[in-house]
């Protein structure tokens, strides 16, 4: 057995998602159990190096988890030939102009998404990567969460008949920073800074429609503002410039209707911070982020609609809970092994900056919907 040593540059890993998902939950718990195993034996090992603006920050980082390397200098880290991956988790803002140059250094690209600020920066990234052979990947996280794959086995094995329609409901309350501080970013809610829900839940949809049921084909989106002022990390007030709210409906190819709703302002009166119902001729299913229920059609109760009298159905009750079956890690971390696999030889790995351009797209035409108060087709990309 031998261990196989893979370099990553891990830039923008001082922020939420970087240092929780993708350092601790994912490279560090990865380096922890002793790297990824590889069909033929061997072993791949990350050894990471964390790459931040501000040097106090990334060198704490370091230090709390044990990383050894840390840089300031992108450019420096580029160049250097041992490190052959390049993690991307800034804000959207920065990182078609990293990736680009990580690309030209010949560097295996995996990025956060959304992939780019732009329809066009995002296929400009997928084009510069097809040409330059590299390997490359986009966090498509919702795909990987144990409730989801539980939903995907149902679908897989027939279990809803001709599926009808998909609704789901994310969000919850953030703070608005006056008397409790904000559990999300400041610049999440200026347009100028790259923030909205529309552009950073959209690209989720995207994935988990195309990937789960059918490829998107048209959209129609009306997104809001709710919430008018919040107040930063400073302690500044500030006008709120992005939207914190989308209600989205998307026709898929064949003819499934899904609805998403996806807000910031919503206090949760359900099972978990996502719910993804499915209806089907021969049964439904709500998902969770871990949990699955099923209700098929032989146990489908018979409601009758009359409000003068208590309703003698519990609804609740006739949905059974879809075993687990297995064990579910980490959905970031499922992703990142996959992708280190990948770029190791094993394995393809289908999440790429195509299908991370595919995200931005659909966001684009989710907020011109919204300004034109239409329905927009979603043509299909290439590179």
């Amino acid at each position: 057995m031998a261990t196989l040593s893979l370099g990553i540059i891990m830039n923008g890993v001082t922020g939420r998602m970087g240092t929780n998902q993708h350092l601790v939950r994912s490279i560090v718990a990865i380096r922890q159990a002793g790297g990824v195993p590889l069909a033929n034996g061997d072993v791949v090992m990350p050894d990471p190096i964390l790459v931040g603006r501000n040097e106090q920050k990334v060198r704490a980082l370091a230090d709390m988890y044990g990383i050894s390397r840390w840089s300031t200098d992108l450019d420096a880290c580029l160049a250097n030939p041992a490190d052959v991956i390049y993690f991307d988790a800034q804000t959207t803002q920065r990182r078609a102009e990293s990736v680009r140059a990580a690309i030209a250094a010949g560097k295996h690209v995996y990025c956060e998404k959304p992939s780019a600020a732009t329809l066009d920066d995002a296929l400009d990234l997928a084009r510069r990567a097809k040409a330059a052979g590299i390997r490359h990947g986009v966090v498509q996280d919702k795909l990987f969460l144990p409730g989801l794959r539980k939903l995907k086995r149902l679908i897989e094995s027939g279990f809803f008949g001709r599926i009808l329609s998909v609704r789901g409901e994310f969000g919850y309350w953030v703070f608005e920073g006056d008397w409790q501080s904000g559990q999300r970013p400041s610049w999440n809610y200026r347009k100028e800074e790259g923030g909205g829900i529309i552009v950073d839940m959209l690209c989720h949809w995207r994935y988990v429609l195309d990937n789960l049921f059918a490829p998107v084909r048209a959209v129609m989106c009306l997104g809001a503002i709710h919430v008018p002022e919040r107040v930063d990390e400073q302690g500044r007030r500030y006008v709120v410039t992005a939207d914190d709210s989308a209600y989205a409906t998307f026709e898929l190819e064949g003819g499934v209707i899904a609805q998403i709703n996806s807000s910031w302002c919503v206090r949760v009166y359900r099972d978990d911070l996502f719910v993804l119902q499915v209806d089907g001729t021969h049964g439904s299913a709500v998902a969770g982020l871990r949990e699955c229920r099923v209700q098929p059609r032989v146990t489908t109760p018979r409601p009758l609609w009359n409000p003068d009298l208590p309703n003698p159905i519990d609804f609740r009750a006739g949905w059974q809970a879809v075993p687990d079956n297995e064990t579910f890690d980490n959905a970031f971390r499922v992703q990142w092994e996959l992708f280190l696999k990948h770029v190791a030889g094993e394995g393809s790995f289908r999440w790429n900056l195509l299908e991370g351009a595919k995200g931005v797209q659909l966001a684009e035409l989710g907020l011109r919907s919204w300004h034109e108060r239409r329905w927009i087709d979603v043509p299909p990309l290439e590179v």
